[in-house]
Order: C-alpha cells, then sequence, then structure tokens
C-alpha cells in the first residue's frame, strides 16, 4: 500500500495538501499543518509526521557508516606507525654480535639453561623489526578496506531537520529541484489553502 497516494486519509480537518515530493521509494506530502514523511525504504518507521513550525529546514546531505571511517583512520596510523619504526630500526644488526653460548663452564656453574633461554629471546628480538613490517603491512590493508567499505556506504540523502527531535532521512530524488519545492511550501506564505484558519 502506498500511504503516500493515500496521504489525504492522514488528514485531519480543514487539512489540505500544498506539495508532495517523491523521494526514491518514499515521498514527503507538506500539508497546511504538518509534514507528512513516508519512508518505507529506510531504518527506523515507515511514516513520521511533524508540525510545520518544528520543521526547520530541508537539505542534501551525504552519510555513511562514520565507524567504518574511524577504524580506517586507527588502522592506517597503526600501520604507518609499524611500518616505519620496522623500517628505521635495526635490531637485528643490534644482536647480531652478541652470543651467550657459555659452553662448559656455563653447564658447570648450573645457569646453561638460563643462558639458552637469552639466546633464545635475543634471537626473537633480532626479528622483531620484521614481524613489526608484517603487521604494519597487513594494518595498513585492513585499513585500506575499511575506508573503502565507508566510501561504499556513502549515500546521498534528503534530510529534514526538525527542532526538538531527531532528522528524518529519506532516499535523495533525482531532481534538485525538489528542494526548492520543499522550501517554498515550507514557508508560511499568502498562498491559497484550505485552511479555515488563515
Amino acid at each position: 500500500m502506498d500511504w503516500a497516494e493515500r496521504a489525504t486519509e492522514l488528514l485531519y480537518d480543514g487539512e489540505s495538501i500544498r506539495e508532495t515530493v517523491s523521494a526514491g521509494p518514499g515521498a514527503v506530502v507538506v500539508t497546511s499543518h504538518r509534514l507528512l514523511a513516508f519512508t518505507p525504504d529506510r531504518e527506523g518507521a515507515n511514516y513520521y509526521q511533524v508540525d510545520r513550525p518544528n520543521v526547520d529546514r530541508a537539505e542534501f546531505r551525504t552519510t555513511g557508516t562514520f565507524q567504518f571511517l574511524q577504524q580506517a583512520v586507527k588502522a592506517l596510523v597503526v600501520g604507518a606507525v609499524l611500518v616505519a619504526a620496522g623500517l628505521t630500526v635495526n635490531l637485528d644488526g643490534m644482536v647480531s654480535g652478541i652470543s651467550l653460548g657459555g659452553g662448559d663452564t656455563a653447564s658447570a656453574v648450573g645457569i646453561g639453561g638460563m643462558l639458552g633461554l637469552l639466546q633464545s629471546m635475543l634471537s626473537l628480538l633480532a626479528q622483531l623489526d620484521d614481524f613489526m613490517r608484517i603487521s604494519g603491512g597487513l594494518a595498513l590493508v585492513v585499513g585500506v578496506v575499511l575506508l573503502a567499505v565507508y566510501v561504499r556506504s556513502r549515500e546521498r540523502v534528503l534530510v529534514i531537520s526538525v527542532a526538538g527531535g531527531d532528522d528524518i532521512e529519506l532516499t535523495a530524488p533525482g531532481d534538485e529541484t525538489v528542494l526548492d519545492q520543499l522550501q517554498a511550501a515550507l514557508v508560511p506564505g499568502d498562498e491559497a489553502t484550505d485552511d479555515p484558519l488563515s
């Protein structure tokens, strides 16, 4: 059922329709008293009504899932820092000349196991710069993917700003002139209306 086409069934006594604007699968109907927004393709309710004095403005905006952008920036920064650190610090060169193999003396004293453990730790430390470069590269790839997802999630919407309430978003129509039609219908004027109080 397309309620936008049957908006007259939702009118109060003495209320009349001033303008109807299609917005993708939805529509905006401006009446003498209210703004009726039909949003069947958006999250949340399928129908909103706002008293006209509470409608601030209508405008086009580009929206996207901001969480993807935040995560992309974090991943890109971490990746750049890790790659830079891995390329700058040469841990392999720092520990390459160190050998803790104590031989028979260390075994006789009883610290041979401890020296072997320290030598293993030095070997791991020598590979840390490689690990930083690989991890940084992976973080950069994840950041680029998240950035692409954010760009893909962006869409152009028609936004009705409501004073004291949540904004209403509709799929942006292809026709740019609908914004002028809405603004003209929302601004109080001396145009003819069926409202007996005007």
